[in-house]
């Protein structure tokens, strides 16, 4: 077999496993699997919110999941471990089984998105945006999007900032889908501060004159003391210096007139 075709296998029983557990230990809070491969095994990493449910009694629990994982899915020695969630309202899969559960309940799709925005934001998200498709009110599929707060679109740092999760809930109506998007200020990648920082410093280090304090006359910075930043301003400042150099031919003509 390819080592592309082993990807696609991989991905296949990754998504398989991750629509498992998400049914399995829906009570325990399912958010998020890990997999890493060891010597020994396979390490499996499950973030929930509740662990207890999990491990059950003397470890069941995670026995029964051990052999499942073992059986159905082909995992070598499967090694489970359990970490609990701090803060599950930040978590897209949490919420996305949250709100699925509002609707499956019979609760108004739009009272259960306010509410679960509102919990987003007080639990220090920078931003949040819910979409709720399907048939909504009649017969005809539509959709409705809801955001708050600051939510990157595009971009390398909305891909490390925003996650988002997608659940499905089955109605009288019909299939409703549900996407979370939630942007989280502790993954804000801090060059973006620094980089801020770094143009008023700019500014402070070239911007302002400097006192003579032989004649107390103020004179601006010169080339040499200026402190270069970007390679803009060093384009700049080759520039002026070489606005200094003599050319051969100006050499040649100071020669001729002396």
């Amino acid at each position: 077999m390819s080592s592309v075709k082993n990807v696609i296998k991989d991905n296949y029983n990754m998504m398989l496993l991750n629509d498992y557990l998400r049914e399995k230990i829906k009570d325990a809070g399912f958010s998020q699997l890990e997999i890493s491969k060891t010597p020994t095994g396979s390490r499996i990493v499950l973030h929930v919110t509740r662990p207890g449910i999990v491990i059950g009694r003397k470890g069941s629990g995670i026995r029964e999941l051990t052999e499942v994982l073992s059986s159905k899915f082909g995992l070598k020695n499967p090694q489970i471990s359990v970490v609990e969630i701090q803060k599950p309202e930040l978590s897209p899969t949490v919420m996305c089984n949250r709100l699925a559960a509002h609707i499956e309940r019979g609760t108004a799709f739009r009272r259960a998105t306010m509410w679960t925005l509102q919990q987003i934001m007080e639990n220090g998200a920078m931003g949040v945006q819910i979409t709720v498709s399907g048939k909504l009110r009649g017969d005809r599929s539509a959709f409705e999007k809801h955001s708050v707060g600051i939510l990157p679109r595009a971009g390398h740092h909305a891909d490390v900032i925003v996650s988002e999760d997608i659940a499905h809930v089955k109605t009288p109506m019909g299939l409703i889908g549900i996407r979370v998007r939630i942007a989280e200020k502790e993954k804000l990648i801090p060059e973006f501060e620094l980089k801020q920082k770094k143009q008023e410093k700019v500014k402070q280090d070239i911007a302002p004159p400097i006192k003579d304090e032989d004649s107390g006359t103020i004179k601006d910075k010169t080339i040499d003391e200026i402190k270069v930043k970007t390679e803009t301003e060093q384009i700049k400042i080759d520039e002026e210096k070489m606005k200094k150099i003599e050319t051969l031919e100006e050499e040649e003509n100071k020669l001729k007139n002396d």
